[in-house]
């Protein structure tokens, strides 16, 4: 009895074991075709679509060259006025910042002893003029007295080395007022150049010595800046030619100079030649010691592969490029090289096939193998990233 309710018991087991298998198989099969039905029902991913003004293609041009310049701008001409006499300063007539016309008094000084030397001289010179007159007689006499034969000849050879002597005492008196006069004047000291006080170094009541500095004066209509140029493009560069400036304070405006002298050799420990490039500030907007940067417009290199600038990518340090192969997006690595802003390009060292479309543009929610559709005019349906 007991083998017999055993046996049912595993018949019964493995009736049931089958009917779940049965079930299970139903429902996957069931699921199966739900699944198919689904992916059959669900619609294809829609291509993007891109018109011909949306691609670019890698293009050999020419491209501008510049040699950037920068240095620091300093006065043309620019003058120290010096004392031409020693004494005491009893006025100094501008400061710093005072524009000065050119031959205006800006200093004078105590004119005392100046003018006591100068009567000095002259009544040395009256007193010469005075011996060359009695020297002047006595010699006109000597000869008439030498032709009736009243005097020897040494006696007169001995008046007129005296009238030759006394004819350069009022010579050398002359000179000398001369100077005494000139130091006077140069007591009063005029403005040598048209310009700008810099630097006022004496105050009045001082006492200065001759050749003392007493004022700077700097002229602002012409300024030069001093660059280093490597001397490797030395030979590219000419007199005369433009340099675009901007100048530290100005923001985006430009000032044009030029090329005005090229150093003959290299400054000592470097490979680098001083170019001076000379700028005209006829308002006296800019002003010594300012800093400027800038360009020189080189002539245009040999034909390079670009492409627009706007179809570089730059990511995490990793520059790129969207272009469309065989339908599909794809990002293609590049390497890049000089930028035109001027132009707009920047060259490509990268090998980019000539007919590989590039976007030429920035598009948002673009994808790595997403398919693509290139149409000249975009239809109502069409799907654009971004």
């Amino acid at each position: 009895m007991k083998g017999f309710l055993t046996r049912r018991r595993v018949v019964g087991g493995v009736i049931a074991l089958l009917v779940v298998a049965g079930l299970a198989g139903l429902v996957a099969t069931r699921a199966s075709r739900q699944a198919a039905a689904t992916a059959q029902a669900a619609p294809a991913p829609r291509a993007m679509e891109f018109t011909a003004a949306d691609l670019a293609y890698a293009t050999p041009r020419p491209m501008s060259r510049f040699l950037p310049v920068s240095g620091t701008l300093q006065p043309l001409n620019q003058v120290v006025v010096k004392a031409k006499v020693s004494g005491e300063v009893k006025e100094i007539a501008v400061r710093e910042g005072d524009k000065v016309a050119l031959g205006q008094a800006i200093a004078r000084f105590d004119t005392a002893d100046l003018d006591a030397k100068v009567a000095e001289r002259q009544g040395a010179l009256e007193s010469a003029r005075a011996q060359l007159a009695l020297a002047t007689k006595t010699r006109a006499m000597n000869v008439k007295l030498l032709d009736q034969k009243f005097i020897s000849q040494n006696a007169f050879d001995s008046s007129e080395s005296g009238f030759n002597v006394a004819s350069g005492n009022v010579k050398s008196a002359e000179a000398q007022v001369r100077l005494a006069e000139i130091a006077r004047r140069d007591a009063i000291v005029q403005a040598p150049l048209a310009g700008v006080v810099a630097r006022r170094h004496v105050q009045p009541g001082e006492k200065v010595p001759f050749d003392a500095p007493l004022v700077t004066i700097v002229d602002l209509a012409d300024l030069e800046m001093q660059a280093m140029v490597p001397a490797s493009d030395v030979p590219e560069l000419k007199v005369g030619m433009t340099v675009d400036l901007g100048v530290n304070g100005f923001g985006e405006r430009r000032f044009a100079g030029r090329i005005d002298r090229i150093n003959p050799s290299t400054e000592p420990g470097t490979r680098a030649i001083l170019v001076y490039v000379t700028l005209r500030n006829p308002d006296a907007l800019l002003r010594g010691g300012m800093f400027a940067d800038g360009r020189i417009a080189l002539a245009a290199s040999a034909p390079v592969t670009t492409l627009p600038a706007a179809a570089v990518r730059n990511d995490a340090g990793l520059t790129y490029v969207w272009a469309i192969d065989a339908g599909k997006l794809v990002k293609r690595v590049i390497v890049v090289g000089r930028r035109d802003a001027d132009t707009g390009v920047v060259e490509v060292k990268s090998a980019l096939p000539p007919n590989l479309p590039v976007l030429a543009a920035r598009f948002d929610n673009l994808r790595e193998g997403a398919p693509v559709l290139v149409k000249s005019t975009l239809a109502p349906s069409t799907t654009r990233p971004g």
